[in-house]
């Protein structure tokens, strides 16, 4: 894997802030979405406290976000209410944009995220 760029490595110290386990939550998950989106480009919004993930910098090309929370973080999907969801994992009210929770590092892996983290790309290709 490339060297993580100045946006990661700002989330990356940000994360040190959070409580040790969601960090490493936020860390494992970071990785399985650039293992199956490796041309990704990411950018830290630290007003949000979250790293956006996507095809270009910008809104358009948004595709993912993580947020780190108390306990678990969140796996935003751009096109989450538009997306497949079989096995009811994929929440929220919003028009457009839905998320995951992601309370392990083991479900930071899990094939279940990997199936959801597909969809969102199957949708945008």
């Amino acid at each position: 894997m490339s060297p993580m760029s100045a946006d990661a490595t700002a989330f990356d110290r940000h994360l040190d802030a959070t409580a040790a386990a969601v960090a490493e939550i936020a860390r494992a998950l970071r990785l399985t979405v650039l293992d199956e989106f490796p041309t990704a480009i990411e950018w830290f919004d630290p007003g949000n406290g979250l790293l956006a993930i996507g095809s270009t910098r910008t809104m358009d090309g948004l595709l993912f976000a993580l947020i780190p929370h108390r306990s678990h973080v969140n796996l935003q999907l751009a096109d989450g209410a538009q997306l497949p969801n079989p096995d009811g994992r994929v929440e929220g009210t919003g028009k457009l944009v839905r998320h995951v929770k992601v309370r392990s590092v083991e479900d930071a892996g899990a094939p279940w995220l990997w199936a959801v983290i597909a969809r969102q790309l199957a949708y945008r290709s």
